[in-house]
C-alpha cells in the first residue's frame, strides 16, 4: 500500500510540473520545447510530490489512500511554487520576455 501512495504521489508531482509547463507555453510567444528540460522538471515535480504525499502519510493522516496521495502530490509542487513567490516578492516564475523588435 505504501509503494502506491508513493506512485500516486510522484504522478501528482509530474501532472504538476506538465501544468506548469504548459501553462508557461501559452503565456509567452515563441517558446520553444526543450524536451531535456521538461523532462526534468516533471522528475523534480514528481519527487517533490513522492516527498510531499510520504510526509502527509508519515504524519499521520487517517484513511490515505492513493487517490489522496495524487491530490497531495500535485499541491505540495504547488504550495512550495507559492512560497517561492512570496519569498521573491513576484507573481510569476517566469520573467517577462521582452519583444526583439520595438514599434515606433
Amino acid at each position: 500500500m505504501y509503494i502506491s501512495i508513493l506512485i500516486a504521489g510522484f504522478g501528482g508531482g509530474a501532472i504538476r510540473g506538465l501544468v506548469g509547463f504548459i501553462k508557461h507555453q501559452y503565456s509567452y510567444k515563441n517558446v520553444g520545447f526543450n524536451l531535456p528540460y521538461f523532462l526534468a522538471m516533471c522528475f523534480i515535480s514528481g519527487i517533490v510530490g513522492v516527498l510531499t504525499a510520504a510526509t502527509a502519510k508519515e504524519l499521520g493522516v487517517s484513511e490515505f489512500s492513493p487517490a489522496l496521495a495524487l491530490v497531495v502530490g500535485y499541491a505540495g509542487g504547488d504550495f512550495i511554487e507559492n512560497i517561492y513567490k512570496i519569498i521573491v516578492k513576484k507573481t510569476s516564475l517566469y520573467s517577462l520576455q521582452e519583444k526583439s523588435g520595438k514599434e515606433n
